[in-house]
């Protein structure tokens, strides 16, 4: 998760910011391909792990995983439709609030 969470705020506070000030310097589509593959790894290694936790732990009818779960099935479709509309901020900025609110809820869950 710190690679997710921390990926998206290094790219929205260092990467997009450089890029809009000098647009020759740095291209953003290699950077967001590659962070999107990571990306797509992370998030799998943490569905199997938050599964096998969940069923290790007996959470599965705690409403606070159902509303995790709930803001995960946000988080992907976010995704997918920031790359169809790669430019749109308002989707970049709700992949972010989705996914702190969902280390949120997992703090939730362990406390």
């Amino acid at each position: 998760m710190a690679f997710f969470v921390g990926g998206q705020i290094f790219l929205a506070v260092v990467v997009v910011p450089a890029h809009h000030r000098n647009p020759e310097s740095i291209e953003l589509r290699p950077i967001a391909r590659g962070f999107g593959i990571a990306s797509a790894v992370a998030l799998a290694v943490l569905i199997a792990t938050g599964a096998a936790l969940a069923s290790h732990l007996d959470l599965w009818s705690s409403p606070t995983l159902r509303a995790k779960l709930g803001l995960l099935g946000v988080v992907l479709l976010l995704s997918v439709a920031h790359l169809r509309w790669p430019r749109t901020h308002a989707l970049q900025a709700g992949v972010l609030l989705c996914t702190l609110a969902i280390v949120y809820l997992g703090l939730e869950l362990v406390t």
